[in-house]
């Protein structure tokens, strides 16, 4: 059993758990929204995405993003997942992002979406 992400309290009180495939869905967030600098003791930890949000669209930038993403989470869950795909949209205010990958432990194919309001 993991500890969830957001920390949060489950029906008794103790700090809410999970299982494997969610705690490894839960790290990708963490990843893709954490912004370099952030983390006192890892500050290369995250990918840099939220800066990116207010650059004007471009065949270039969604390029740069996938390349962003991929290797931020290679370089932080490689041992953990195999990133297959990764693909960022943003409209309006809001950044939607879809990663497919393969979870190394049972080779499980995954694909988990995430948004944020910018």
């Amino acid at each position: 059993m993991q500890i969830d992400y957001p920390l949060h309290l489950d029906v008794r009180g103790r700090t809410a758990g999970t299982d494997q495939e969610d705690h490894i869905r839960d790290l990708i967030e963490q990843v893709l929204f954490t912004s370099p600098g952030e983390r006192v003791n890892r500050p290369d930890f995250g990918t840099g995405l939220m800066q990116l949000v207010f650059a004007p669209n471009s065949d270039e930038l969604a390029t740069a993003n996938q390349f962003l993403l991929q290797g931020g989470l290679q370089q932080w869950l490689g041992e953990l997942i195999q990133v297959e795909a990764a693909q960022v949209e943003s409209e309006e205010s809001t950044l939607w992002i879809t990663v497919q990958y393969v979870i190394r432990h049972n080779q499980e194919r995954r694909v988990a979406q995430f948004s944020r309001e910018v």
